[in-house]
């Protein structure tokens, strides 16, 4: 179940890593950093109501 929280994490860092490869300045990019933690945090919120609720 702690995995779930990485979703956000392991998407900010390929965010990052994707920043870095095409020289962007990282707050050109922050938009981009807040719809993945909001998008992935709800993701995890998600699945970890569904394994509450099925187990």
């Amino acid at each position: 179940m702690a995995r779930m929280f990485l979703i956000p994490l392991l998407l900010a860092l390929g965010w990052w890593a994707c920043l870095l490869y095409f020289r962007i300045p990282i707050k050109q990019g922050a938009k981009g950093f807040y719809w993945i933690i909001g998008i992935g945090g709800g993701l995890a919120a998600f699945f970890s109501l569904m394994m509450v609720l099925t187990h």
